[in-house]
């Protein structure tokens, strides 16, 4: 499975890179914590349901709160054909802004 560090993710955000950031914690973890601005937010459990709102021919980078779930995420998409890198040390580790849910 491809890596990568929310510090690379973040520089990468703040060059003005578009990225496609999928955000697999639960609705209450966004509600408290809020999220990375213009990610896109699918839990985990609803993620073999909404396969049809990700892009297949895109690189996405999957992100959680610490890099676990995220992990499984990623394992899933790349069974199923898509571009995906786990953010290994998760949201807890992101410095930049946050939108609010």
């Amino acid at each position: 499975m491809k890596e990568i560090t929310v510090t690379e993710i973040e520089q990468r955000f703040l060059n003005g890179e578009k990225l496609s950031i999928i955000d697999v914690r639960e609705h209450e973890e966004l509600v408290i914590h809020g999220k990375i601005p213009n990610s896109i937010h699918i839990p985990l459990h609803e993620l073999p349901n909404r396969l049809d709102e990700i892009d297949q021919n895109e690189q996405h980078f999957l992100l959680c709160q610490s890099g676990g779930r995220s992990a499984i995420a990623c394992s899933f998409l790349q069974e199923h054909g898509y571009k995906a890198i786990n953010i290994i040390d998760g949201i807890v580790n992101w410095t930049g802004k946050f939108e609010q849910k």
